[in-house]
């Protein structure tokens, strides 16, 4: 099946854990493309600390790869750059501030927190995000944040508060190991995502991915995996959200 539109992965050369040079930003395209994904979103991470990334260093960084990749033989997915926001204050101010790195479109935002816990005021803060700034919070991977390994439902306000849930595909095949899977399946049961990604960093990374696709068609059958994967993506591009 083709035609997945992948709203979180790290293919800008030199800026994060992700690729480290033009080849390997080709590498993880192609094997991207080959996985079914028609339209790849880079999401290099904005984290004062250790990712010290802002917005006009990852556009020109952007642009250096996207120019290193015309003329290649390889079939690529379409393009696109936003970020990955790690939310605490900085980043938060940035945001309020029209400083970060939207979703293409202007209309959603992707963030993520810290493993152990969640911000402060993160509900209060996601809902100052869709009134100030009209974006809409995605949230990267909750099936990795150890809140939810206790209970999924500690979610429950901020999606209230406005938060969309992207799944990470591969933790469908234990890439994270056994409560981020165990995490995912029972986000998947209740119906809380509204759309899944492949996070991948490196090409080899795309072997969990297909894995993950294939995890994720057989538990919720076709039609709730297209939306995943298509339709839940291109929503949150466009603007247009199901609530």
């Amino acid at each position: 099946m083709r035609g997945f539109i992948d709203l979180h992965a790290h293919w800008v050369a030199g800026v994060d854990d992700g690729a480290r040079s033009f080849a390997d930003s080709m590498n993880l395209l192609s094997a991207l493309h080959s996985a079914g994904f028609d339209k790849v979103v880079a999401t290099p991470h904005m984290r004062p600390g250790m990712f010290d990334n802002t917005r006009d260093q990852l556009c020109t960084a952007y642009e250096a790869t996207c120019e290193a990749l015309r003329g290649t033989r390889q079939t690529l997915p379409e393009l696109g750059l936003a970020s990955e926001h790690f939310f605490d204050d900085v980043v938060y101010q940035r945001l309020l501030e029209g400083l970060a790195l939207p979703y293409p479109g202007g209309h959603a935002v992707l963030v993520e927190f810290p493993s152990r816990s969640f911000p402060a005021q993160v509900a209060h803060r996601f809902f100052d995000l869709r009134r100030r700034c009209k974006l809409r919070p995605v949230l990267a991977h909750p099936e990795r944040y150890e809140p939810v390994f206790k209970e999924v439902r500690v979610l429950d306000p901020l999606i209230d508060g406005g938060a969309l849930l992207l799944l990470d595909v591969a933790a469908l095949v234990g890439k994270y190991g056994r409560a981020p899977r165990r995490a995912a399946e029972e986000l998947l049961d209740e119906g809380y995502y509204y759309a899944a990604c492949s996070d991948a960093h490196h090409a080899k990374d795309v072997i969990d991915v297909e894995r993950g696709i294939a995890a994720l068609f057989q538990r919720v059958g076709e039609e709730e995996a297209t939306f995943l994967m298509v339709d839940g993506p291109r929503g949150i591009l466009d603007g247009k959200i199901e609530d």
